[in-house]
């Protein structure tokens, strides 16, 4: 019996378009001076180093060629890993510390109103509801803990963070690997035959399958991915209900 549902945020409870045609952009434009405002931050120079690591170990040669390109120019260490961590934006590599980075960016725009989240119309009532019918609610999304919990607090409708018990990144593991899963549920405790995992990727669906999670791929228009492969569909949140009977 299900008793705890784990759910990915980006075309499973948000838009990917409010993803890519408004976070992204928005931590974009605002990275270099983030970074140059903070630098002295102890936990940002962190960040900033754990990304220079990440760079000289990545051998995808587009990385490459810009490492070599950063040294030959000598340019500012904050312009050269801002060059190399918008990169990784343009080519969607999941980088914990880039996701970090991001929500904290995001975590300043939130807080000046320029930015509030944008969820599916359904997304609130329907995780209300599998709340009160007692199903233990919990996040995993490429996007960093802090991030998760902004989205899900600057709301149309205000904070929401309270649906949720649990909130998983990718420093618990990648996506497409089973093993995140295990570890996951023995995180929340329970065994992992109990967990429910919606997400709109198929290889994130494989990946909690091979763990022994049951798994919804979630069929909206506009997501990127629209071949559920074997797995069962959703268009929206409602449908977990006739799921779940």
């Amino acid at each position: 019996m299900i008793t705890h549902i784990l759910l990915d945020i980006e075309g499973t409870t948000c838009p990917t378009s409010f993803v890519s045609d408004t976070l992204f952009p928005y931590a974009d434009s605002h990275l270099e001076g983030f970074l140059n405002e903070h630098r002295e931050n102890n936990e940002i120079q962190s960040l900033i180093d754990e990304a220079w690591d990440e760079w000289k170990a990545d051998n995808d040669q587009s990385s490459k060629d810009l490492l070599s390109k950063a040294i030959r120019e000598n340019s500012s260490e904050i312009e050269n890993i801002c060059g190399y961590l918008q990169h990784l934006i343009t080519i969607d590599r999941k980088s914990s510390a880039l996701k970090d980075l991001q929500g904290r960016i995001w975590r300043e725009g939130y807080e000046r109103g320029d930015l509030c989240s944008s969820l599916y119309p359904e997304t609130i009532e329907a995780l209300s509801k599998l709340k009160q019918q007692d199903y233990a609610l919990a996040v995993y999304s490429s996007g960093s803990i802090s991030a998760q919990k902004l989205l899900y607090k600057h709301t149309d409708n205000g904070d929401q963070t309270a649906l949720f018990s649990h909130w998983f990144d990718t420093r618990t593991g990648n996506k497409k690997e089973s093993k995140s899963y295990s570890d996951i549920s023995i995180a929340m405790n329970i065994p992992v035959e109990k967990v429910l995992f919606v997400s709109d990727s198929h290889e994130e669906c494989n990946a909690a399958e091979k763990a022994g999670m049951s798994v919804l791929f979630s069929l909206r228009e506009g997501n990127p991915e629209q071949d559920q492969q074997d797995h069962k569909a959703i268009k929206d949140l409602w449908c977990l209900f006739d799921y779940l009977l």
